[in-house]
């Protein structure tokens, strides 16, 4: 009977073992990952728009405001 408890007990900590390893598996790759992103960032910065378009990556889209003329007059009226 003690060798199936030191059987199991084994097993249990195998099984405890494998999950570290998965978590930290996981936890590397996440930050690998995010160093990934940082470096094209950092990168991506330093191109000029049209080295972005060499690559086929537009620059991203800037928020505008456009105006048009008499455009306070026409919501003034509306009011």
């Amino acid at each position: 009977m003690s060798y199936t408890e030191t059987r199991t007990e084994n097993r249990a900590s195998d099984r405890r073992l494998l999950a570290a390893l998965k978590r930290l598996a996981t936890i590397v790759a996440a930050f690998t990952a995010w160093r990934r992103t940082i470096a094209m960032r950092r990168a991506m910065e330093d191109l000029t728009s049209d080295q972005l378009d060499d690559i086929g990556y537009s620059e991203a889209p800037r928020p505008k405001l456009i105006i048009k003329a008499g455009l306070i007059t026409n919501l003034m009226s509306m009011r």
